[in-house]
């Protein structure tokens, strides 16, 4: 290191220089340039977005929609979004002061956090994780504390493991069900229980729900639905997933008016507003996208299907995921880190799989392996992992 770059160091800011790289990019980093790498890790759908939706994009471009937009997103967007999860989970937002547009589900995440949280206010959250809900929490001045949550349990978050580590500083629990990386879901009661536990605890619920249509089995219950909580709720959503949409990085996010406002000062400060070709898109996607978000979920799950019955007939223990499109087998059984086995299957068979601790120190023994990619790579990636282990 330069004398020059010891000295750019000390112009970071310490909780910025504290926190760690995500452990999926930092893995994927490795896996750059090598050759007949079949990929099971980065959770993005391989289906190309519908073409109507891509269509609408061009039709935006050839007539000039190409300015800036209401910082809350185009009225026509949020009036369909309002429609969206009135008909499709019993939400009811205005679409004028509890609707807010964002870029992608992670700048939703990204503001609501930086809205509600005071310099050491502490965020429950449960691991296995998502990568970015610790980082956001400590870039919003805030003290993650996570939630182990279990295999025997589905992963699924339980209260008795809330209550262990709630306290009078506890200001808010941050929830993902369907979940990444495991897939669990929540139970219908579980959701009733989790809003009575924020309305007992005194503290605000956020539930990033954006693989809510992704769920193949049971009862699909979203937090949206539980009207006592809608005071202390805030529901974050977007188009990457169920629409593969992951490039037009459109989200939003549904709140009371009060948080929405707060929420939507800090957007137009740092994003003016979401793309207005993205916008267009989101909403041709709304308004005709169902069939085809039906026939890709059909597809995820005869691929979930197909990956959890080999994955167990090779001796990799992996309970059914009902939602997303990750697996989460355990790879106890080898004797090899979850570290360990993941460098090695890429180093010698190809297969790339994401180590369970990049989502939390409870993901060690585990393994993360998306199955949004061709149904044919599947079964050689499943080929190849059995020559590795035996």
């Amino acid at each position: 290191m330069t004398n020059d770059s010891k000295s750019a160091r000390n112009f970071i800011a310490e909780h910025v220089d504290n926190l760690p790289k995500s452990g999926i990019r930092d893995f994927f980093d490795i896996v750059a340039g090598r050759k007949d790498v079949i990929s099971l890790g980065i959770g993005e759908p391989d289906f190309t977005t519908p073409w109507h939706i891509r269509a609408k994009t061009v039709e935006c471009i050839e007539k000039g929609f190409t300015r800036y937009t209401s910082n809350l997103g185009m009225p026509e967007l949020r009036k369909e979004i309002s429609t969206y999860m009135k008909k499709s989970f019993n939400g009811d937002y205005n679409w004028e002061d509890e609707i807010l547009v964002t870029v992608g589900v992670s700048e939703a995440l990204d503001i609501a956090l930086r809205a509600i949280l005071r310099p050491g206010d502490e965020v429950l959250y449960h691991e296995p994780a998502f990568v970015a809900y610790g980082p956001l929490i400590s870039m919003a001045h805030g003290v993650p504390v996570a939630i182990e949550t279990f295999e025997k349990d589905e992963f699924r978050v339980t209260i008795e493991e809330l209550e262990k580590k709630v306290t009078k500083k506890t200001r808010a629990l941050l929830l993902n069900f369907p979940n990444n990386p495991t897939g669990a879901t929540l139970r219908p009661q579980d959701v009733e229980d989790l809003a009575d536990f924020a309305i007992r605890h005194d503290i605000i619920l956020i539930a990033d729900e954006v693989y809510m249509e992704l769920t193949y089995d049971g009862e699909r219950k979203s937090f949206a639905s539980v009207e006592r909580i809608k005071d202390r709720l805030i529901l974050l959503n977007g188009f990457s997933k169920a629409w593969s949409m992951t490039g037009f990085r459109l989200g939003f996010v549904c709140a009371p008016e009060a948080l929405t406002d707060a929420m939507m000062k800090i957007h137009q400060f740092c994003m003016m507003c979401a793309s207005s070709i993205s916008q267009v898109a989101g909403l041709e996607a709304l308004k005709n996208g169902d069939e085809e978000v039906i026939k890709m979920r059909d597809s995820y799950k005869l691929r979930r299907n197909f990956i959890v019955a080999s994955l167990n007939e090779l001796g990799l223990d992996c309970f059914l995921p009902r939602g997303a499109f990750y697996v989460f087998p355990s790879i106890k059984s080898t004797g090899l880190s979850s570290h360990d086995f993941a460098m090695n299957l890429l180093e010698k068979h190809n297969v790339a799989c994401v180590p369970g601790t990049a989502f939390g120190a409870c993901g060690e023994g585990y393994l993360r392996c998306a199955y949004a990619t061709g149904m044919e790579q599947l079964k050689e990636a499943i080929l190849r992992i059995e020559k590795f282990i035996s």
